[in-house]
């Protein structure tokens, strides 16, 4: 398995086993409030980190080049920024908010610039014959 896909499954399946977890001791405690950092994530952490490990180990998936490992450093950064941040917030949003708001676009940024590399990757790989 290529080591890109390596990074980026590792780092998913971390934000796998946190999410579950935090939601066992979400649902132990019966308080839901960071329910939306849980769902967050588990999407974007999990979800989103895996199905990227998943292409790039594709035998005609995008190659390990540059642009992955940014799109890697980019997309587990945000996770791994925006989280946290979130988590902070919830409990009280309305005096937190006006602190943290504006600092937020920088992990969104990122997830959504690694998403683009994602795709442009994709994009160039198009028309590669798969290995034998």
């Amino acid at each position: 398995m290529p080591r890109i896909s390596v990074a980026f499954l590792t780092v998913a399946a971390l934000c796998g086993m946190a999410g579950m977890i935090w939601g066992g001791f979400m649902g132990a405690t019966e308080n839901m409030t960071m329910a939306p950092a849980h769902a967050h994530l588990n999407l974007l952490g999990w979800v989103t980190l895996a199905i990227m490990g998943a292409v790039y180990a594709l035998p005609a998936g995008p190659s390990a080049n540059r642009l992955a490992w940014t799109n890697f450093v980019l997309s587990a950064g945000g996770v791994l920024i925006m989280i946290p941040m979130l988590a902070w917030l919830l409990p009280d949003p309305a005096s937190r908010g006006p602190v943290i708001g504006p600092w937020f676009l920088l992990p969104e940024a990122m997830v959504f610039i690694g998403l683009l590399l994602f795709l442009v990757n994709i994009w160039r790989s198009r028309g590669r014959p798969a290995a034998a």
